[in-house]
C-alpha cells in the first residue's frame, strides 16, 4: 500500500490552515508521495522557488528533500513532488510533524505543516533469525499489529526451555532482539512467540535456526 497527500501552498496569501487530523502512512509502505502544489496568486512571476521537507521523523526516508521549481509566472500553479518509504523500524501511532519551508530569490519564506501518523503492521509475524545458521550471536526479529503481553523463548531440540528473551508488555511496532549462544553447544534451537493482546488472543509462532561452532 501506499499513500498520496495533496497540498495547496499561495505564494503571496497566507498558507492554510493544517489538517486536524493526521494523514495515516502504512507500516513499511514505498512509493508513498506527498504532492505540494505551489501557487502564485501575485502580478510578478516568482522565481528559482525551493522547496524542502524539514522534520522528517525517524524512519521516514524521503528520496529527494528539496524540489526546485525554475519559474512560477504570475496566476501559474506548480507542483513538488516529494517521494519517501516507511522502514520497518519507523514509530507506529505516533503523530510527527512534516514541516516544507518554501522560499524564493528573493529571501521571502512560506511554511506548510501537516501531521502524519504510521499506521501499525496489518498481522503479527516472526520472521526468521539473522543469520542462519550463527556462531554465536544472531538477531530475531518480530512485529506486533497491537500493544501485547509478549514472550520470546528458546529451546533446545528436546524441547526444554534454554532463556527468555523477552517477557515484557509492549507497544505495536517491529522489534528486533539478539541471541547470544556462545554459552550453548552447537545444534538446532527453536525459539517461539507468544503474544498476547488486550482482548486475550495469543498469536503463538516459531521457528528453528541453527548453531554451529
Amino acid at each position: 500500500m501506499k499513500t498520496i497527500i495533496a497540498l495547496l501552498i499561495c505564494t503571496c496569501l497566507s498558507i492554510a490552515q493544517q489538517t486536524a487530523k493526521p494523514y495515516e502512512i502504512p507500516f513499511a509502505s514505498k512509493g508513498n508521495t506527498i504532492e505540494l502544489a505551489v501557487a502564485n496568486t501575485s502580478t510578478i512571476a516568482a522565481e528559482a522557488i525551493k522547496v524542502e521537507a524539514t522534520g522528517i521523523p525517524a524512519g521516514v526516508q524521503f528520496k529527494e528533500k528539496i524540489v526546485t521549481l525554475t519559474t512560477l509566472k504570475s496566476k501559474e500553479e506548480q507542483t513538488a513532488l516529494f517521494t519517501f518509504s516507511v522502514e520497518k523500524t519507523a514509530k507506529v501511532n505516533k503523530e510527527d510533524t512534516l514541516r516544507f519551508t518554501v522560499t524564493d530569490k528573493t529571501g521571502q519564506k512560506w511554511l506548510k505543516e501537516i501531521t502524519i501518523k504510521i499506521t501499525p503492521p496489518a498481522s503479527y509475524e516472526l520472521f526468521q533469525n539473522y543469520p542462519n545458521p550463527f556462531n554465536p550471536t544472531t538477531v530475531i526479529s518480530y512485529q506486533l499489529s497491537a500493544i501485547s503481553n509478549v514472550s520470546l523463548k528458546i529451546y533446545d531440540i528436546l524441547g526444554r526451555e534454554v532463556i527468555n528473551l523477552v517477557n515484557e508488555r509492549q507497544d505495536a511496532g517491529y522489534y528486533q532482539t539478539n541471541f547470544d549462544a556462545h554459552h550453548f553447544a552447537s545444534g538446532m534451537y527453536i525459539y517461539r512467540l507468544l503474544a498476547t493482546d488486550d482482548q486475550n488472543n495469543h498469536h503463538v509462532f516459531q521457528k528453528k535456526m541453527v548453531m554451529l561452532k
